[in-house]
């Protein structure tokens, strides 16, 4: 049974991969919102969680457990809650979860590649994913778009670009839920970026970078990993080929603009020269929010856009020069294959050698290790998991010897 298929007054059940991070927090916080609603006769549908999987983070985890006591637990590191009812452990915890809990929905909050598995398992059960695990469309859409297709599972997509664009092709009339198609008139769709904390410094500056200064992000609220990508615009580069791989986008007809205030999270410009742009708060509650309770639009608990000045709903081009992260997502959809694969681990190796506690690489070896490493795997053709699985460890191995580590 499909998130939205549901009767009236029915149960969605909802398993939450990542629920100690910063998505997967605020989609517990939306759940308990969504129960309140639909206790005052608000909504049709009441949601139980059935699953819980972290990294680990046990304090938080075994929180949450008290909260929703009949969920099944999953952790991938460290010592399980004692009192939990079910407890599922160690590196593969999270596709077990999914493979064993029946549910209908399955929110992807995982950061990293470590989360494609538990997608994969669930996809290929033909259970809705609301998915906010880039990684996912970025290393392996190849496989797991022509699955969903398949096997009748939707994606519904909890990044707030992504989720404006879906909610804007509603409007074109494509169709209701991706994967799906641009349909026809479309000229192109455009993401916005805020920008990040370096915006307005200069190349220089942002090259010698300390970590603490990359994770002030002025206008989000997010995971490390997430922040670092967002202050390098790789962030940008990933959700690129990920609007490809959702709405079957490419290179040319998808575009990138800098809006600071991140009130306009993404625009679609028709072939008539009719633009619409989607606005909302820079809250990620919403855009999760109208995932979890599609086609059903409720009262919201994140904040509200009550107008906006001329200033600000400027958008500007982004500068490459001191952004080049950016290209790398235009890059990967254009040559394909393993493109993305080998970005998507190349990148993650990068980030956290910069956010290493004995002493980061500086900020702008960032971008030279992801484009030395593309620049030097070759690209391979993608026919299953196994060739996005060889294409991560290589990627991987890659970026390490680069960066001096084993």
């Amino acid at each position: 049974m499909h998130a939205g298929t549901n009767g009236s007054n029915s149960v969605l059940r909802v398993v939450v991969l990542g629920s100690t991070g910063s998505v997967g927090t605020q989609t517990l916080e939306v759940i308990d919102h969504l129960n309140a609603l639909h206790a005052r006769g608000v909504g049709t549908r009441r949601y139980e969680v059935v699953g819980l999987a972290a990294g680990r983070n046990v304090v938080m985890l075994r929180a949450q457990a008290r909260a929703h006591p009949g969920a099944t637990l999953a952790l991938a590191e460290g010592e399980p809650p004692e009192s939990a009812r079910r407890v599922l452990s160690g590196p593969d915890a999270a596709r077990q979860l999914v493979r064993e809990v029946e549910c209908d929905l399955v929110v992807g909050a995982m950061v990293g590649a470590s989360g494609l598995p538990a997608m994969i398992e669930a996809i290929s059960r033909g259970v809705d994913v609301a998915l906010a695990n880039k990684e996912t469309l970025v290393a392996a859409g190849a496989i797991v778009i022509p699955l969903a297709r398949d096997r009748g599972a939707r994606i519904l997509p909890l990044d707030s670009e992504h989720s404006a664009l879906w909610q804007l092709l509603q409007c074109a009339g494509a169709g209701c839920v991706p994967p799906m198609g641009l349909p026809a008139g479309v000229a192109r769709v455009l993401l916005t970026a805020s920008g990040g904390p370096f915006r307005t410094w200069d190349r220089e500056r942002i090259a010698r970078a300390t970590p603490a200064e990359a994770l002030a992000h002025p206008v989000w609220d997010m995971g490390a990993k997430v922040t670092i990508d967002s202050a390098s615009l790789m962030n940008k580069a990933l959700e690129v080929v990920e609007a490809h791989w959702l709405f079957g986008a490419e290179s040319r007809r998808i575009g990138v603009g800098v809006h600071p205030r991140s009130i306009v999270h993404a625009m679609l410009e028709f072939e008539d020269g009719v633009t619409l742009a989607q606005m909302g708060a820079p809250d990620m509650r919403v855009p999760i929010q109208y995932a979890l309770a599609f086609p059903e639009r409720l009262p919201a608990l994140g904040d509200r856009v009550e107008g906006a000045d001329p200033g600000a709903i400027e958008i500007r081009p982004p500068d490459l020069e001191r952004f080049p992260a950016l290209a790398l997502g235009f890059r990967a959809i254009d040559e394909g294959g393993t493109s993305g694969a080998v970005l998507s681990a190349a990148n993650e190796e990068a980030v956290a050698a910069f956010l290493h506690a004995d002493g980061g690489i500086p900020f702008g070896r960032i971008f030279e290790v992801v484009s030395r490493t593309i620049d030097e795997l070759p690209v391979r053709p993608i026919a299953s998991i196994e060739d996005v699985i060889e294409a991560d460890r290589a990627a991987r191995a890659h970026a390490r010897s680069l960066l001096g580590r084993s």
